[in-house]
């Protein structure tokens, strides 16, 4: 049987040389390790890379995993704000690919933003976004490991992992809450018990984990004005679309 996907579903690859997703708590500083496998927090950070507004959030449904899984370590010196040489070990993923499958939903804390849900115009930008690689540099979990969207259709080409029934990544860091998204003055983390079958990670959404951890109290940002803070859809559908409209 089929699996419905809401009608706002994209589809698209990421690819890189290396990539980084740790644990927040190591990111303080001193040696770091990436996870096997990219966070939810992570993919949605390149999903916004690619197109974002505060109008609604993104839901990262599943992401497959098209290349074998290679760790690679490097001596690096990071930025010592005190002054002096050092020197820490990082151990990145190497040469990844990843297909993902996401859609969007209303952010239903933001209702000064109603006027702006227009589904059709954000669905058609989201992909035209996508065709051009996206509108912000994208980060395989950290700065220095860039990448690169492309569309793509998530079911084709073969996966590293395809025939691979189970394998189990334990409880790893899933994803944060923000006061914007949730409707309360605090931020969250989130952990989730990771897996992959047949090559395909099926996250939790994050409204669904069942470990989670208060970090900070946080206020919530003030209210978004369009056309002062971001442009509304029907104007950026109008710039990006506009001109095509007229030559039919």
């Amino acid at each position: 049987m089929s699996i419905i996907h809401p009608k706002n579903t994209v589809e698209f690859k990421v690819y890189g040389k290396y990539a980084l997703f740790t644990d927040p708590i190591t990111k303080l500083g001193g040696e770091k390790c990436s996870y096997q496998i990219p966070t939810y927090e992570a993919v949605k950070g390149i999903v916004k890379s690619i197109y974002w507004k505060p109008t609604f959030i993104w839901v990262i449904d599943e992401v497959r995993i098209m290349k074998r899984i290679e760790m690679q370590t490097k001596g690096i010196r990071p930025i010592n704000y005190e002054g002096g040489n050092t020197l820490s070990i990082y151990t990145y993923l190497y040469n990844v690919e990843y297909r993902v499958r996401t859609h969007f939903e209303w952010n239903e804390y933001r209702s000064d933003l109603k006027e702006d849900r227009n589904d059709g115009k954000h669905f058609a930008i989201a992909k035209r976004s996508i065709e051009s690689g996206g509108r912000q540099d994208v980060f395989l979990g950290t700065r220095e490991c860039q990448g690169y969207a492309e569309p793509c259709n998530f079911k084709d080409d073969k996966g590293e992992y395809d025939d691979v029934s189970e394998l189990a990544f334990g409880i790893m860091f899933h994803s944060f809450d923000y006061p914007n998204e949730i409707g309360k003055n605090e931020m969250k983390m989130n952990l989730w018990n990771a897996k992959m079958e047949k090559g395909i990670i099926k996250f939790s959404e994050y409204k669904n984990c069942k470990i989670s951890r208060l970090v900070r109290n946080m206020q919530q940002r003030k209210d978004y004005i369009i056309s002062t803070d971001f442009i509304g859809v029907d104007n950026e559908y109008q710039k990006v679309f506009g001109n095509e409209e007229n030559k039919q």
